[in-house]
């Protein structure tokens, strides 16, 4: 094992340690969010490591780690709570499967795409199972740990590159490139380059309809899928049937 390999590993178990005062609590129960999520959402998590915090600063959003729903892909039904059902990229355990309730207990949101046949949405699920035992690309640690020293003024334009990290290894990956991959096999956009042309063929420039170029996976972060225009945002309460009069409310105290 390189010097590098055993500085990477030391780096994400410290980095990775939960940080209890800024942790955010769920905002929805576990049994709404187990009904309402479906295979092929991608479920996103807020996170409280040092990692997460580096994440959320660099991209500006409450979003640090991306999961993909595979639904009883791996497991029966009848392994209810233990059921592997998200598969997610882990700094220090690679590639892998988990259940549900790793995370019912933090903030997170479902992100479904839109518009998806069948057959596609299976086809996501199996290219993510097919990376299953794939390492994380421990690259991606040491290039953001100088962020955790010192907070730098990053200008905003720069800060998407400064996630274009990582060794470029296709057996490693990030969480967010390792589902941008997953959705970019089936040609689906999540935010992709929007490239408008101009013909100057003519003495009034024609306008073209504009085409959509395949951003480079290792750009994309967790963010990406909230603020996409092709994913649906998922509110677990509301889907479960929400009820404003049905609330009860504590009286106002003096």
């Amino acid at each position: 094992m390189s010097i590098f390999q055993v500085v990477g590993r030391r780096l994400a178990r410290y980095l990775s340690r939960p940080r209890d005062n800024t942790a955010q609590v769920a905002t929805c129960t576990p049994e709404n969010l187990a009904a309402a999520i479906q295979p092929g959402d991608v479920l996103l998590v807020e996170g409280s490591s040092g990692f997460s915090n580096a994440i959320k600063y660099l991209t500006q959003s409450s979003w640090s780690h991306a999961t993909l729903y595979i639904g009883n892909r791996l497991d029966p039904p009848s392994a209810k709570a233990q059921a592997r059902v998200l598969v997610e990229a882990d700094v220090n355990e690679g590639v892998r499967a988990v259940p549900l309730n790793k995370y019912v207990s933090q903030h997170t949101r479902i992100c479904r795409p839109i518009g998806l046949a069948p057959k596609e949405i299976k086809h996501v699920i199996e290219y993510t199972i097919s990376r299953l035992g794939h390492r994380y690309d421990l690259k991606n640690i040491i290039d953001l740990v100088r962020y955790l020293i010192q907070t730098p003024p990053v200008p905003t334009h720069l800060r998407r590159r400064l996630l274009a990290l990582g060794s470029g290894d296709p057996t490693r990956a990030i969480c967010s490139s390792l589902i941008a991959q997953a959705f970019q096999s089936v040609q689906y956009p999540i935010l992709p380059h929007v490239i408008s042309e101009t013909s100057q063929k003519t003495a009034c420039a024609k306008t073209h309809p504009d085409m959509l170029r395949i951003r480079h996976h290792t750009l994309f972060t967790p963010r990406d899928f909230d603020v996409s225009p092709y994913f649906s945002i998922i509110k677990p309460t509301i889907e479960h049937g929400f009820d404003p009069y049905a609330l009860s409310w504590a009286s106002a105290r003096n």
